[in-house]
């Protein structure tokens, strides 16, 4: 009889928990859908300012119109003396992104930057770009950098043929 007694006391336990779990359930998921959809959001809008200033061009670029060129070989810059005092460089891999429907590609892109003629002045823009940061600003924010190549660029060739300037790999030392 007592085995008989604990099994029903167990079995209303177990319907009280389910119970009592299904309500929660009932309450909680809700809320919790709403928490998520407002960080959603919020990450959206962070993610949209942060890359707003650096992919403005590129984004109103099809992607079948994009040509990417690799500048040669890897650069090894010096980077401005940190506060410490201290030396550092960055080694990187740049890559360009030109759009290929803009009128100025068959000449200055095509012919031109893809064939290597303007490879030194690209370089010597990255050079005296990259060099204007610390390794701390080199290493936390790239993208600044990035954007102040790319507007140069753009000043060079005397045209927006250029949208976007990348590092796919930096090494700061």
């Amino acid at each position: 009889m007592k085995k008989n007694l604990m099994s029903v006391l167990i079995l209303a336990l177990l319907v009280v928990n389910l119970v009592l779990t299904a309500i929660t359930m009932i309450s909680i998921v809700p809320s919790a859908k709403k928490s998520n959809e407002l960080i959603t959001e919020i990450c959206t809008a962070l993610n949209l300012e942060l890359a707003s200033g650096r992919t403005a061009n590129l984004s109103n670029v099809p992607i079948e119109n994009l040509q990417s060129y690799t500048l040669g070989d890897t650069m090894t810059i010096n980077l401005r003396d940190s506060e410490d005092g201290s030396s550092h460089y960055a080694v990187l891999t740049v890559v360009i992104s030109m759009d290929k429907s803009n009128e100025d590609y068959a000449k200055l892109g095509h012919e031109g930057v893809e064939a290597g003629l303007y490879d030194s002045n690209i370089k010597s823009i990255i050079n005296d770009v990259v060099r204007t940061y610390t390794y701390e600003e080199i290493h936390n924010q790239p993208e600044k950098a990035q954007k102040e190549i790319l507007e140069k660029l753009q000043g060079f060739f005397d045209s927006n043929m250029i949208v976007d300037v990348g590092f796919p790999s930096i090494t700061c030392e």
